[in-house]
């Protein structure tokens, strides 16, 4: 199955918080999108694997991708070494995406900028055809490299390169974030409280999208890093942002 657009996350929730909004705005206009988790979120002081893959099938769900799939890689541990670029690697040149989303190449989390590296590398290695790798039923893999590597902005403010207009999908997004139910918005139950748990957690993922909406003179936007220079056909493909 070849895909348009081919999301990362390192943990089962960065995606639906970073960029569920594009996805489904992008799926809404017919791309192809599949998500991709690298760890199981095993370290995360609420929930449980179990319920963590409950939670991640339902977000997807909501967010009407094509595929949904978990490297397990270790929580906390992983490295952007040989192996796990290889995980990668075989991932890109299964679905062949054009664009590739992942992780903050800097945050709060210390997975997050790791993975963004991680997943940058292997996109670049997925194009050179003497790495070789195999598909699930032992087949060869052809190269694969995708167009463009894009970083969603996470917990820690980055300025981004340019943010897509989300404001049809907020609530839709917030549907998918909120299918975490061990996560988010749950203050009052007998887990551990976390960073992430209060109902104001919640309330600033809607600020942060409000905020970059401001921005380009939208209600709701979120914001990319690239990592190369982007061309627009024509001054008509820009926003129109009053003054």
């Amino acid at each position: 199955m070849k895909l348009d657009i081919l999301a990362f996350g390192v943990h089962p929730d960065d995606i639906e918080l970073g960029c569920a909004g594009t996805i489904i705005a992008a799926i809404a206009e017919g791309k192809k999108v599949g998500i991709i988790d690298l760890t199981q979120g095993e370290l995360g002081t609420r929930g449980t694997i179990e319920t963590r893959k409950k939670e991640a099938t339902d977000a997807a769900e909501v967010m009407g991708v094509l595929v949904r799939e978990n490297l397990a890689m270790t929580d906390g541990f992983f490295q952007n070494d040989e192996a796990h670029q290889r995980k990668v690697i075989q991932a890109i040149r299964k679905y062949q995406p054009e664009i590739v989303l992942c992780n903050a190449p800097e945050d709060r989390h210390p997975d997050h900028g790791r993975s963004a590296k991680l997943v940058s590398d292997a996109a670049f290695l997925s194009g050179l055809r003497k790495i070789e790798t195999v598909d699930d039923n032992g087949n060869q893999q052809q190269k694969w490299r995708p167009n463009y590597v894009f970083h969603y902005i996470q917990d820690r403010f980055i300025q981004p390169s340019f943010v897509i207009d989300i404001s049809k999908y907020i609530h839709k997004k917030i549907e998918a974030v909120l299918c975490y139910t061990t996560q988010f918005n749950t203050p009052l139950d007998n887990e551990p409280q976390t960073y992430i748990s209060s109902p104001q957690f919640l309330e600033s993922v809607k600020a942060r999208a409000l905020m970059l909406g401001k921005r380009i003179g939208v209600e709701y936007a979120e914001g990319f890093i690239s990592e190369k220079v982007l061309g627009i056909k024509s001054f008509d493909s820009i926003i129109q942002n009053e003054t």
